[in-house]
């Protein structure tokens, strides 16, 4: 007879709650396939969640979410959270339009207390919350669970020494999947782990100290050290025992009789902030996965029995992939150039450039912070360093960005991956800010690739740029299929250049939006209104010349750009208005820019079509700025 599955049964952590431990392993394994199942389906993040499966199941059942509150560091591990709090039904909808988010989202449960996407801000996030239960005196948990990889930002570790200087009740779970920082798990370190959680032990070691402190004070010193020595040796917690927290480990995270005796324990502690120490793997239970290099950490939709992941046909080649080669190119005529990344050497193309020179390649962690000012100090050394960071996680560098790089011009060259929408990951991932916070700095240099030619172009410009700091930004995903030079030539800085002449309407682009503009063009054509088209290049500095020829001889002039307002197109304005174009009244200026809003996830071309930045909304827009009707625009804004 044919077992009910046990997923069915529990529909939220509730239910869960009301079973039995011993059916605790037999919805692990449900759970697993479960996931394994949607992500074949929709892509995604598939290592990281079957890592933290029997750690799932154990936190919904010893903790009575949503009440206590569970926070996944990146949130590219809950699939299997969202699956067990009430969004089975829609997980194959997973960073599809219209679906689930990749990561947790307030908006999206009450189970996602805390929205996040960027690593390491859980155990930020996790004192806030537990100090706002403190100040309203509730009582309640606070977890944060973070991963091995997450640890090495500095945020993580600052967040730690204040909440141990708080002493709040907080539970942080350090997901040790990859840096091999523990001792050997198994039937010794579990008892050490369940011994040193345990309340009597904690009482024995409150009365040890009660007892110790009526000694003279060198041998209550002595005797600390020694009892905390002891506990360091045998589970090697030191580290985050001088940080003010209770360490608890290691323990094996895929074994429930390890981790539920714990997680209780820690549970009912009445002490300030407790590190439990979990050993996971990537993958875990899927043999295709546990094969793989990198545990399927991303993948795209998959065969569930073999684990061939389905390929798309790719009419050109990737941008990152443009730049990767272009970049070894540059570096074999110039041993000055060295590249850094935070944490992504595959996902900028910097895993091809180690390749090729291992020694001028440096990969910081999770870091942004770090990898801007470790790049300001190779530039002041006389190098060339290539700091290859997405545009999202370059805010998080930013402050450094700005001290350390553009105050001193010091030379370091930004190569900004995914501008612009990204698609399936949606708002907190996309590249929407970049043009507007860089060109803002004095001295920076910002351009924009509109094709991959054009990118390798821009690799070449900023490999012979020594002036200060300068940036170009490319998109997530393939090329146009334009034809590639044999090596990319010099620009002039702060010169643009035009594709298609006309008189009538100009379209400035920034970025490859220029597609779209030439297809726009054509369609304007058609209607009789003859379309110069530019590719301006450069965000800063402007091309003065083609904006003062643009406004005298044309009608309207537009600009598009793959970014938020106050990015190219308010500089554009800037520069009208300060040259007295805007003061000839028959010139009509618009703008065309990202919505003011955070798009969730769907495809790109969805998004842009949306945002009104496709060939459509070009031509919509150029005709409104004529007065004339265009018929209903697909825009979100009014």
């Amino acid at each position: 007879m044919t077992k009910t599955p046990l997923l069915d049964q529990v529909p939220t952590p509730a239910q869960l709650r009301a079973l039995p431990e011993s059916d605790l392993r037999r919805l692990a394994d449900e759970l697993r396939a479960e996931t394994i199942s949607a992500v074949s389906v929709t892509g995604g993040h598939l290592g990281a969640g079957l890592g933290v499966v029997e750690l799932t199941v154990a936190l919904h059942y010893v903790f009575d979410t949503p009440r206590d509150r569970i926070i996944w560091d990146v949130g590219h591990q809950a699939y299997p959270h969202k699956i067990l709090t009430g969004r089975r039904d829609r997980i194959r909808t997973l960073r599809q339009g219209g679906g689930l988010s990749g990561f947790t989202k307030r908006s999206e449960s009450d189970y996602d207390p805390f929205g996040a996407a960027h690593s390491s801000t859980s155990i930020s996030a996790g004192l806030g919350m537990a100090v706002a239960r403190d100040l309203s005196g509730g009582r309640n948990n606070v977890v944060a669970v973070i991963g091995d990889g997450a640890m090495s930002a500095g945020m993580a570790y600052e967040a730690m020494n204040n909440a141990g200087a708080m002493h709040s009740r907080l539970i942080v779970i350090l997901n040790d999947n990859d840096m091999s920082i523990a001792p050997p798990t198994g039937a010794m370190s579990a008892y050490l782990a369940r011994l040193v959680s345990s309340h009597t032990y904690r009482s024995l070691r409150e009365t040890a100290k009660q007892l110790a402190r009526r000694l003279p004070k060198f041998f209550y010193d002595k005797a600390k050290r020694t009892e905390e020595f002891g506990r360091g040796f045998w589970t090697g917690g030191t580290l985050f025992e001088e940080l003010g927290f209770y360490y608890v480990g290691p323990i094996d995270g895929h074994n429930l009789d390890h981790l539920l005796p714990v997680l209780k324990n820690v549970r009912d502690m009445e002490r300030g902030p407790v590190l439990v120490h979990v050993v996971t793997q990537k993958g875990k239970g899927y043999p295709p996965a546990e094969a793989a290099e990198d545990k399927y950490h991303g993948v795209n939709t998959f065969d569930v029995v073999t684990g061939a992941q389905a390929k798309p046909k790719a009419n050109a080649p990737s941008y990152t992939r443009v730049f990767a080669d272009a970049l070894v190119q540059e570096a074999r005529r110039d041993d000055r150039i060295v590249a850094v990344t935070a944490a992504m050497p595959a996902g900028t193309g910097l895993d091809v450039f180690g390749k090729a020179f291992p020694a001028r390649t440096f990969d910081v962690g999770i870091a942004e912070q770090h990898a801007v000012t470790f790049a300001a100090g190779l530039a002041s050394e006389g190098y060339k360093p290539f700091c290859a960071i997405y545009s999202t996680f370059l805010q998080r560098g930013y402050d450094q960005l700005v001290h350390d790089v553009s105050i001193q011009k010091l030379p370091v060259r930004f190569a900004i991956d995914r501008a612009g929408l990204v698609g399936a990951d949606g708002s907190t991932h996309a590249g929407s800010f970049d043009i507007a916070y860089l060109t803002c700095l004095p001295d920076m240099v910002v351009m924009a690739a509109a094709d991959e030619a054009e990118l390798t172009h821009m690799v070449a410009t900023a490999a012979a740029y020594d002036e200060g700091p300068i940036a170009f930004r490319y998109p997530r995903g393939e090329g146009v299929g334009v034809e590639m030079p044999e090596r990319g030539e010099v620009l002039e800085i702060g010169k643009g250049r035009v594709l298609v002449e006309g008189s009538h309407i100009a379209l400035l682009s920034l970025g490859t939006r220029l597609a779209e503009c030439l297809k726009a063009a054509e369609d304007l054509k058609a209607m009789g209104l003859s379309t110069t088209v530019a590719d301006a290049r450069f965000a800063k500095p402007l091309d003065r010349d083609l904006l003062r020829r643009l406004a005298q001889s044309h009608d309207v002039l537009i600009t598009v750009e793959e970014g938020s307002s106050g990015g190219f197109g308010a500089a554009v304005l800037s520069a009208l208005a300060e040259d007295g174009a805007l003061d000839r009244g028959a010139l009509r200026v618009r703008t065309m820019t990202l919505p003011d809003v955070y798009l969730d996830q769907d495809k790109p071309e969805r998004l842009y079509a949306k945002a009104g930045l496709d060939a459509k909304g070009v031509v919509a827009r150029a005709l409104e700025a004529l007065g004339r009707e265009a018929g209903p625009a697909q825009s979100l804004i009014a």
